[in-house]
């Protein structure tokens, strides 16, 4: 039976997530509303959750004026996330199980290398250089791929923390008895139970892959058909702002712009954007799973 005490406890424990639930949910509402608004009407009154007119425009304006352009860049984005995800958990994975091992020679030595690197970096021209000159990454798929995303020290360290106490020495010390050696024993027991920490890593790793423009920006100056779909939708973005600030010197740009529903198209890009991660999300979801090693060990 409930005390008085935790029955507060409740109380303000679901009222607090219920607050925070609303701060996450009502912009995202928002943001779909107003991309499904008048432009006009959008401009006039502002944003609202129950707009007066109502207008699919800004959704047709960007498929009609380059609707190859976003499906090939739809197709881009997850081409690119599940490539960047397996990669991603094969290298997190494997150099947090060695991390893991007490008797690692250097373990300390490492682990303050893969931690000191959250804290410095080289900064952004030294590592253009280093990725265009030495690695060669410029206008090709591995620009889009590797810098900055191939591997987070946060995830090795997060996924070294649940090797060492998820993961019981009891359960690794029986496979090398049986005979299986370090391969062995990470491929068939660590990583079959540490599903959780892999799940949580793979939508790290995928929610970063797909939300990332900055790569493209910075490494795809030629191959605009690499274009994952944030970087089409930033350039269509800046063509819309090229157009506003030239409005009053081009007669032409001004008609054009007149055309392009320039406040409600910045929602609806938003929305295409997240729009594949709300969908899968809750399909992922389940399988974050607590205490999968709870009773693993007996006695």
């Amino acid at each position: 039976m409930k005390t008085r005490e935790d029955k507060i406890y409740s109380f303000f424990g679901h009222l607090i997530m219920t607050i925070l639930t609303l701060l996450a949910i009502i912009p995202i509402l928002l943001m779909f509303i107003s991309s499904l608004t008048d432009n006009a009407t959008l401009l006039q009154n502002g944003y609202s959750f129950l707009p007066k007119k109502w207008s699919t425009y800004a959704y047709e304006w960007v498929f009609t004026s380059s609707s190859s352009m976003v499906i090939k860049a739809y197709g881009m984005s997850f081409i690119l996330t599940a490539t960047g995800v397996v990669c991603s958990l094969a290298l997190t994975t494997c150099l947090a199980y060695g991390l893991s091992k007490k008797g690692l020679p250097g373990r300390n030595v490492l682990t303050f290398l893969v931690f000191f690197t959250m804290l410095f970096n080289g900064g952004l021209v030294p590592t253009y250089i280093n990725y265009t000159t030495v690695f060669h990454v410029k206008d090709t798929f591995f620009g889009l791929l590797v810098p900055s995303l191939m591997m987070s020290a946060f995830n090795v360290l997060l996924m070294k923390s649940y090797f060492v106490t998820g993961v019981p020495d009891e359960i690794l010390e029986a496979a090398y008895i049986d005979g299986a050696n370090e391969f062995q024993t990470m491929w068939k027991i660590a990583i079959p139970l540490s599903k959780p920490i892999i799940t949580t890593v793979a939508m790290f790793s995928g929610i970063a892959y797909w939300n990332d423009w900055n790569n493209g920006y910075i490494y795809l100056t030629k191959r605009t058909d690499l274009y994952s779909i944030q970087n089409l939708l930033n350039r269509l973005m800046q063509n819309i702002q090229a157009l506003t600030q030239n409005a009053n010197n081009m007669a032409q740009a001004g008609e054009g712009l007149s055309q392009i529903p320039s406040g409600t198209v910045r929602m609806a890009m938003a929305a295409l954007g997240i729009l594949p991660i709300m969908i899968i999300y809750p399909f992922i979801q389940k399988n974050f799973v607590k205490g999968i090693t709870l009773g693993g060990v007996k006695g």
